[in-house]
């Protein structure tokens, strides 16, 4: 048994979560490069985490696209999984440890300078992959000659 992407395009709700994911992407991408370019020096930790979650955010919506491919699957999950553990970690810290994030992340205060999208956007990401597994395929056997 394999499991292989079906010809049909992704349309509907998975659409919309991969623009938004590619979205944040380049938003968070465009945010930690002129934050690191332009003043790395007056909060490294916080210009790191933007970097960080940019990343995240690229493989996500690469893996989201790809999804229906086995491995595509697992690493959308570990990705969004760990962009939510980021978002929340980041969240408490920034409201519990207020100097460590002087300077705003994408994920400080649960995402507030991003209207909380990165708050929500795992939880349908987490969603739509528990919805929308890779099918399995059976393989014809061949005749051996």
């Amino acid at each position: 048994m394999s499991f292989t992407a079906p010809s049909a395009r992704m349309t509907g709700i998975g659409r919309v979560l991969v623009i938004v994911y590619a979205v944040m992407a380049l938003a968070a991408t465009g945010r930690s490069f002129v934050q690191i370019v332009r003043r790395f020096d007056e909060a490294p930790l916080a210009y790191t985490l933007s970097a960080v979650a940019a990343l995240v955010y690229i493989l996500a919506t690469l893996a989201l696209i790809f999804a229906r491919r086995r491995g595509w699957y697992t690493v959308a999950w570990v990705a969004i999984v760990f962009e939510l553990t980021g978002v929340l970690v980041v969240g408490v810290l920034s409201i519990l440890l207020p100097a460590l994030f002087q300077h705003e992340t994408v994920w400080s205060l649960f995402g507030r300078g991003y209207l909380f999208v990165p708050l929500v956007l795992p939880v349908f990401g987490i969603w739509w992959l528990r919805t929308h597994r890779p099918v399995a395929v059976e393989r014809p056997v061949e005749a051996v000659a």
